[in-house]
């Protein structure tokens, strides 16, 4: 017999988990834009990626901060969010990534991608750098990523 505490903190699990939507839930929320789309298993290989770059401090987060560093020149990832709106506020960085020659692709949630780099607050694109800590990591979403077709 379970006592009281643990029968709420099973109900506040089962809450938890009966409000997260499963990937293909997310999937009807998308942009038309968002292509190429991340697999389910890139998906979540890119969510750790991104959540071991957040604890170095190897990650760019945000619309302003994305840009601002793909015109320096950085190099790495970037992984954009399929459900923001309105579109017009990212709509002119995949084409900033293709003229950089950097990698991207498009996720289903922004707000599972801003919880994956530490915070509360959805994020609509992170830009992940390369670092030794987690290179495996790094190479094996770098590789998914490229092997998805092109958007065109």
């Amino acid at each position: 017999m379970q006592s009281k505490d643990e029968s709420m903190a099973d109900l506040s699990t089962n809450e938890v988990e009966a409000g997260e939507k499963t990937y293909k839930e997310l999937l009807q929320y998308l942009n038309p834009i968002a292509k190429p789309l991340a697999s389910k298993k890139t998906t979540k290989r890119i969510y750790r990626c991104v959540k071991k770059a957040s604890k170095q401090k190897t990650l760019r987060r945000g619309v302003k901060e994305v840009q601002k560093y793909l015109k320096k020149g950085e190099k790495g990832f970037v992984v954009f969010a399929g459900d923001t709106r309105p579109i017009e506020v990212m709509c002119h960085i995949p084409i900033m990534c293709e003229d950089a020659d950097v990698p991207y692709c498009y996720i289903p949630a922004k707000q599972d991608l801003g919880l994956a780099t530490g915070s509360k607050r959805p994020t609509c694109c992170v830009l992940v750098k390369s670092n030794s800590e987690y290179e495996k990591s790094y190479n094996e979403c770098l590789k998914d990523i490229k092997t998805l077709p092109p958007p065109y």
